[in-house]
């Protein structure tokens, strides 16, 4: 069988929490993640839950403001990502809201669940950015409305209970299904869509590339499962691709 690294054509890669984690932002799911030690605070994560409970949202708007991904910079994984972009066509589907790849340079990355530096009324169409309402609540507003309509505001993330963008989800498939290699990094592959990226990119013939320490439902459908830091993995991966 000829090796997956030698494969031309384009290269798709679905990203997860624990790609950031070198850049100090914790996982949700690991052993030390964010709801594995504190599983109220999943409740911040779930629509219904936010909308209905006014201290559930005060305490949302404390965890945005003190969120780690303020202070965080991209790893050597999201830099090995531009790095493989530089020689080959490479389109990231992402579940973070970090925005950490295309901080670092990446071109072509689809936020299949929004992102934390915008912030949309449920409401309305108004929209404005996460510092900019993070400094009303700095001001002392602790769950500050929709100055167009008096609306409930969130983050511009795709909370659990909400639909995922449409346009989204077909930039999502539209990687998938045009991958020769397909990498998915960093991700339990427990989250629907997302993790059926996989299957979309296997079942339009793409060989399937998973690196995470912990194993996924998709672990017996991949060419090759690394369980390496993700740190030193994916750079690695990346160099093997080049052949460098």
């Amino acid at each position: 069988m000829t090796d997956w690294r030698t494969r031309k054509g384009p290269i798709g890669v679905l990203t997860g929490a624990g790609i950031s984690t070198d850049s100090g932002i914790p996982d949700f799911r690991g052993p030390r993640g964010v709801w594995t030690k504190d599983p109220i605070a999943e409740l911040l994560s779930t629509y219904q839950n936010y909308v209905a409970d006014p201290e559930l949202r005060v305490r949302a708007w404390l965890a945005r403001r003190d969120n780690p991904a303020w202070q965080a910079r991209p790893n050597a994984a999201h830099e090995a990502l531009v790095r493989l972009a530089a020689e080959r066509e490479v389109g990231i589907i992402t579940q973070n809201i970090d925005r950490l790849h295309q901080r670092a340079g990446s071109g072509t990355v689809v936020e299949i669940h929004g992102n934390m530096f915008e912030v949309v009324c449920i409401d309305c169409d108004f929209t404005v950015s996460m510092a900019a309402t993070l400094e009303r609540v700095a001001a002392g507003e602790a769950d500050p409305d929709c100055p167009d309509c008096g609306g409930i505001l969130k983050a511009g993330v795709v909370m659990f209970g909400q639909q995922l963008d449409s346009d989204a989800i077909r930039g999502a498939v539209e990687i998938a299904e045009s991958s020769a290699i397909f990498l998915a990094v960093g991700t339990s592959l427990q989250v629907e869509p997302a993790a059926s990226m996989c299957a979309v990119a296997v079942d339009a013939g793409a060989d399937l590339v998973i690196v995470n320490a912990e194993p996924t439902p998709y672990d017996p459908y991949a060419a090759e499962v690394v369980r390496d830091p993700i740190g030193v993995a994916l750079p690695r991966l990346v160099s093997e691709i080049l052949g460098e």
